[in-house]
């Protein structure tokens, strides 16, 4: 999700990127030909060091308060949909497609899905204490109070282009 303050996504490069594995990939696009155009994080420092996590491999999974998507105006992810992930500055680095998806509390986040989101140490508790900020901070820039019990979109996905960094299909 962007928050304000951030450089726009540079959506004419995005279109281009997206053109660019359209045509190396056509199934992939064929079977889910939308995608969305994002950044991790709430500032460009977050997610240059996010991005990084994913470009270097240890990042295979993210995670996002289910209504923060309705209020950006966008639906929540599903199975074999895309996105291009900007980075800091909103340039497009990288295609990644959902292959997992659920739905759940802050408590129901476990040591796997803390080591595959690749962030921190990859402990569960590191995972716990950098989003309790982290999603406390995003709440609170809408005037609300983040609660455990907030529905979380928990998501892996693999990296789908450019060739040099895709993952395995």
């Amino acid at each position: 999700m962007s928050a304000a303050g951030l450089p726009a996504v540079d959506t004419a490069a995005a279109d281009v990127f997206w053109s660019e594995y359209a045509a190396a990939r056509p199934e992939a696009v064929r079977l889910c030909s939308d995608y969305t155009v994002e950044r991790f994080g709430d500032s460009a420092v977050l997610a240059d060091g996010l991005l990084r996590a994913v470009t270097e491999g240890a990042k295979r999974a993210t995670s996002e308060l289910a209504d923060e998507f309705l209020a950006a105006g966008d639906s929540l992810p599903r199975i074999g949909s895309h996105w291009i992930a900007c980075d800091g500055a909103g340039v497009p680095r990288v295609v990644l497609r959902t292959v997992e998806l659920r739905l759940g509390p802050f408590t129901s986040a476990d040591e796997a899905f803390a080591r595959d989101e690749g962030e921190d140490d990859r402990s569960l508790a590191s995972w716990q204490a950098e989003h309790r900020k982290y999603w406390t901070r995003v709440r609170g820039r809408r005037g609300l109070e983040w609660t455990e019990g907030d529905e979380i979109v928990f998501e892996r996905f693999r990296v789908a282009w450019p060739p040099e960094l895709a993952d395995p299909a």
